[in-house]
């Protein structure tokens, strides 16, 4: 699978507020719209809602009233044949490539919020920093602080950036005037602003994690997994509260990691999750090799186990603790696999292997609502829902609960959404994400008649919601605290987003 961009034609690109060659500025601004972005005008957002967002082409045309064209008439009809024959929704990567002089263009009125931050360089992977601003918020202008790390061309230019981003203002559509007036509250017409910390790192970041008990705690204990083989532990709390008290100095020392996982050698690796129910630290790292290593924080130190959980030497793509299990997890690897494990197990070895995919299994994602419900995402494009409930030891052959195979390149990020059980957002090498809701049923009447009337929709699931393009995404991450609100990261920087279908 390739996770990096097939080419490096961003070299050297800087953002426009960076203000010397290895530093994030702080107080600086964000677009709000970036054209080289490029989304579309989404079709899926209210189609189960209102018929009036679909589009229909009559093929037929005026006639004279004695039945005959004019000649010029015929002549257009000639022209426009092969225009009506193309798809009249625009799907990023299944219609046809733009032209020289084409862009897409986001239409506001399918978005709530949609922001782009541009940084000097693309990353790999992007997380959510909790915060004690409280939860279920939903008013604007919002605000979030979030950690990504850069993919420099020269390893010793790369950065953990901590951003804290506010006054993300809510998309401005022009409704009638009644519309406006019960939204004024909400309305913001300034510009957003972004404050960041940065923290040299000697390499690029792979994945990183921060822990999910960091607002409780108090502790932004965060991990990365970087291209050299470290997996590094920070302490990023003096980062954050820099952000968040004006006048806090940041100490040297604390830009440096509290604790290195060396148990990889030299060998990369991109598995990596913080255990949701152990508050102290528990950290799962796993390797291309196929070796998966526990760390631990005791009272005084963080230990970790010399003794890798493996099955093979086919490399560990992703991992995901289970959100209620002290001691049990799953990954995803290259051979195809989902296998789940247990902490206690003294061979170190699987419990449970189940064939998920011909191709590998790019990454996993464990419902943090419904505890038996797992999902997985591919290299071939498809990905799937597994009820944990049908896993059994010596029994590699699961039907999974739903199988699909929308995308047209690999999944490259997966994720369930924390507030809402049926809904999962899918990030694909083909330059979008999309999300779904599973609880959509394909029999519905008003869908069955829309596929109907309109043939391009044949193929296309039912339970898809809506499609966000981004060119080359990476990783999507919901907003625990924000419900609906996404982060993704791409070539061009990060989005961040919400839309009306969630």
């Amino acid at each position: 699978m390739a996770k990096r961009p097939a080419e490096e034609d961003n070299q050297g690109k800087q953002a426009a507020a960076k203000t010397d060659a290895n530093s994030v500025p702080k107080n600086v601004v964000i677009e709000e719209e970036d054209v080289e972005m490029g989304e579309f005008e989404d079709p899926y957002g209210d189609e189960f809602e209102s018929d009036g967002e679909i589009i229909e082409i009559n093929s037929d045309t005026e006639e004279g009233g004695d039945g005959s064209k004019a000649a010029g008439d015929i002549e257009k009809d000639d022209q426009m044949e092969g225009t009506l024959e193309e798809s009249t929704l625009y799907l990023p990567h299944r219609s046809r490539p733009l032209g020289a002089d084409e862009v897409l263009e986001a239409d506001p009125s399918v978005y709530e919020m949609l922001h782009n931050v541009n940084l000097p360089w693309s990353c790999l992977t992007v997380d959510v920093m909790p915060d004690a601003l409280g939860d279920e918020r939903r008013g604007f202008p919002a605000a979030m602080s979030v950690l990504t790390a850069t993919q420099a061309p020269k390893a010793k230019d790369n950065e953990l950036i901590m951003m804290k981003l506010t006054q993300l203002a809510k998309t401005l559509v022009n409704d009638d005037e009644e519309d406006q007036n019960e939204d004024d509250e909400d309305q913001y017409e300034g510009d957003p602003v972004m404050e960041s910390e940065t923290i040299g790192v000697r390499d690029v970041t792979n994945r990183l994690r921060v822990s999910p008990h960091a607002a409780k705690t108090g502790e932004y204990f965060t991990a990365t997994m970087m291209e050299s083989g470290d997996c590094c532990i920070y302490d990023l709390s003096p980062q954050f509260k820099s952000l968040n008290s004006p006048g806090h100095i940041v100490p040297k020392n604390a830009k440096k990691p509290i604790y290195t996982v060396r148990a990889h050698g030299n060998v990369e690796g991109y598995g990596l999750d913080w255990s949701p129910t152990v508050d102290t630290g528990a950290l799962l790292s796993g390797d291309v090799s196929g070796r998966i290593f526990l760390t631990k924080r005791t009272s005084s130190n963080w230990v970790t186990d010399n003794t890798p959980f493996t099955y093979n030497n086919q490399s560990i793509e992703d991992i995901q603790w289970s959100k209620t299990e002290k001691t049990v997890f799953a990954t995803g690897g290259c051979d195809g696999y989902v296998r789940i494990w247990d902490t206690r197990s003294k061979k170190h070895k699987p419990s449970i292997n189940v064939i998920a995919s011909e191709s590998d299994v790019n990454v996993i994602s464990w419902s943090s609502k419904v505890d038996y419900l797992l999902a997985s995402g591919h290299d071939d494009g498809t990905w799937g829902i597994w009820d944990l409930r049908n896993f059994q030891p010596n029994k590699e052959k699961v039907t999974p609960v739903a199988l699909y195979n929308f995308h047209k390149a690999p999944v490259t990020s997966i994720s369930f959404n924390p507030l809402d059980e049926s809904i999962i957002a899918v990030g694909s090498e083909d330059n979008t994400v999309t999300l779904w809701d599973l609880a959509v049923e394909a029999d519905d009447e008003e869908i069955k008649q829309q596929k109907h009337d309109i043939k391009e929709m044949e193929d296309i699931p039912p339970q898809l919601l809506f499609v966000h393009w981004q060119k080359d995404v990476k990783e999507v991450q919901w907003h625990k605290q924000i419900p609906g609100a996404l982060v993704s990261t791409g070539k061009d920087g990060l989005n961040i987003w919400k839309t009306i279908s969630v």
